[in-house]
């Protein structure tokens, strides 16, 4: 594949904290897959040296907003290099359920276009000089979550998968290719995630001897990790704050497993206004 790189404004955020932690360079990578052009989000702490883990971050069905910009720049200051995919092209993002759909359904209908595109963004992301190509992770958000899924079942490279209240649903089930670990954090009370789609999910794992684990959060409905979710006004929507936490929590020593790293966990900060 030729990759295409834009010539990025880079964005520079002095950050200095009592943990050293000093400057976050953010900026958007332009690349292509199937002849559509797509932007991705780069975040990395430069005051770091040397290669490190690389993390692909998959966004919710509205686009690279800057809800999944501020998941990466938290993920830098957790010490990894992070990429924001951008799954519609032109980084294109929206506040409209209908638009959303209207984007999300063709690639959601389409797995191969999905894995496709996820596989684009996780090349951009080992590409970067300062990434272990050894040390990658996927994340992903509702429909990302899905999106990082499905980059599980296609065999992909990476060491590790977190599902954050995505979809667990397939129709072209693994047989045998998953080799990361999957952590798939879902809410007890997400009606989109019907109990049969957990326990096809469940039995899709254990056929396949994924290395897998399933974390349910009591009471939290699709989106909880978002703090913004409630304002869109859709039912089955909602912040759970509890869930958020525990579920970074979660994701943080799941790092440390696969990355052979310190279990250090840090709470994640307050997303910008």
């Amino acid at each position: 594949m030729k990759r295409m790189w834009s010539l990025p404004a880079v964005v520079w955020i002095g950050l200095i904290t009592s943990t050293g932690w000093a400057a976050m360079k953010t900026q958007t990578v332009e690349y292509k897959q199937g002849g559509t052009t797509f932007k991705g989000y780069l975040a990395y702490d430069d005051a770091q040296t040397g290669k490190r883990p690389g993390v692909v971050v998959y966004p919710e069905w509205w686009g690279l907003t800057e809800y999944p910009q501020w998941r990466a720049q938290e993920l830098a200051k957790l010490g990894y290099v992070a990429f924001v995919a951008d799954m519609y092209g032109e980084g294109k993002t929206t506040t409209d359920a209908k638009q959303a759909a209207a984007w999300m359904t063709p690639i959601k209908q389409d797995r191969a276009l999905m894995r496709a595109r996820a596989q684009a963004a996780l090349e951009q992301l080992k590409a970067q000089p300062n990434v272990d190509g050894s040390k990658l992770a996927a994340i992903g958000y509702c429909f990302g979550g899905t999106t990082a899924l499905e980059l599980a079942r296609a065999g992909a490279p990476v060491l590790g998968i977190v599902s954050f209240h995505g979809n667990l649903d397939t129709p072209n089930p693994a047989a045998d290719q998953i080799h990361a670990k999957i952590l798939a954090c879902t809410g007890g009370a997400d009606q989109f995630v019907s109990p049969k789609e957990v326990d096809a999910f469940k039995k899709e794992m254990q056929t396949t001897h994924a290395d897998w684990q399933m974390n349910v959060y009591g009471g939290a409905h699709h989106a909880f990790t978002n703090p913004k979710a409630d304002q869109f006004g859709i039912p089955n929507i909602a912040y759970n704050a509890e869930a958020d936490h525990r579920s970074w929590a979660a994701m943080q020593l799941f790092f440390a497993e696969i990355f052979g790293t310190p279990p250090v966990v840090k709470p994640v900060s307050a997303q910008p206004q």
